[in-house]
């Protein structure tokens, strides 16, 4: 009888051995950093929530998976969008900056596989050429229509105005009244924990100083650039996973 023989050589295949297998290994992980490296770049980011601004629907340390493909060919931010941005202007202080990653997290932070805090998050609540102002009865009122956030917000003794910033405005009714209208390709936008949020109401300047064109009141509005994506899904701890939508309240502003 004939010595058997083994399937590769049959074939006319050898066994790949160490070094053959260490190739396929090393292809292996330069094609799966590459895909991790365009998906971060254009389609979708993880990042962890650093703060309470967001309470009650984003918690702090919340990780979130923010999508990019709703901007892609010319869109924009909508109201009612939750936004990850970066720093518009020193909103971050220095305690508020996490340390970086350091290790393999850093390399899995560059290819969009470990969440960063090193961003903000807030709610859209006026796009270029709204006017949004505060308060009537109460509520953030964006061209006329005064908004229903009771849905969404941190509940409030007083109104659904921002924390308090001496910037020369005025007190209406218990809140900090303000009005501001957007700039062309920016946004404005707010925490839905109002009591703890330094989001663009905390950052207006007085009336006076936005009227005479200063530019360092440019740093309320944050620009459409600075937008890395929309909040899609809280996907970590698992018992808060759930998916992100935009609040029919923006619906009915013209």
């Amino acid at each position: 009888m004939g010595a058997e023989v083994d399937a590769s050589a049959r074939s006319g295949r050898r066994p790949k051995g160490f070094l053959g297998s260490l190739v396929e290994i090393v292809i292996i992980a330069v094609t799966a950093i590459l895909l991790a490296v365009v998906i971060k770049t254009f389609l979708a980011q993880a990042f962890y929530i650093p703060s309470e601004s967001m309470r009650p629907g984003l918690e702090v340390n919340d990780r979130v998976l923010v999508e990019k493909p709703s901007y892609w060919m010319g869109g924009t931010p909508e109201r009612g969008d939750v936004v990850v941005f970066a720093d518009p202007g020193d909103w971050l202080s220095a305690d508020e900056v996490p340390p970086a990653p350091t290790g393999f997290r850093a390399v899995l932070a560059k290819v969009g596989l470990y969440p960063t805090g090193d961003h903000l998050v807030k709610r859209v609540i006026g796009v270029a050429g709204d006017t949004v102002e505060c308060c009537e009865s109460g509520h953030v009122v964006v061209n006329g229509t005064p908004l229903d956030e009771s849905a969404f917000i941190a509940s409030s003794d007083t109104c659904d105005g921002p924390m308090t910033q001496d910037n020369g405005s005025y007190v209406e009714g218990g809140c900090r009244g303000w009005k501001a209208v957007v700039p062309e390709g920016r946004i404005f936008v707010m925490g839905d924990n109002r009591a703890n949020s330094a989001d663009s109401s905390f950052h207006l300047c007085s009336p006076e100083r936005q009227e005479s064109g200063d530019k360092a009141c440019s740093s309320a509005f944050v620009p459409v650039s600075d937008v890395v994506g929309r909040v899609a899904v809280v996907f970590w701890p698992t018992d808060r996973f759930g998916f992100e939508h935009r609040p029919e309240t923006f619906e009915a502003i013209d």
